[in-house]
């Protein structure tokens, strides 16, 4: 097995040693359980994308190409632009 060296902020650091202290694992034990968990959590992303899929471009009105030429349509609006008074 191959090593690695990471940084982790102090707060995430204190969980996973009071959780090794207190199944009797070794820190490394519970960072891989963690990482082997980490694959289920994009599983849950992409239910809840799966939820919104069907309103996922129903807008109406809006130009076929927007996600290429979104500044143009943007200026088209006068999005941003400041108004007379």
């Amino acid at each position: 097995m191959k090593s690695l060296t990471v940084r982790l902020p102090r707060p995430l650091l204190s969980e996973i040693e009071a959780e090794s202290r207190g199944r009797g694992v070794s820190k490394s034990d519970v960072i891989r359980e963690r990482l082997a968990l980490a694959p289920r959590r994009e599983r849950r992303a992409s239910a809840s994308l799966e939820a919104i899929a069907d309103v996922i471009g129903s807008v109406g009105g809006l130009p076929a190409d927007l996600s290429r030429r979104k500044k143009a349509h943007l200026r088209s609006t006068s999005y941003g632009q400041k108004r007379s008074r």
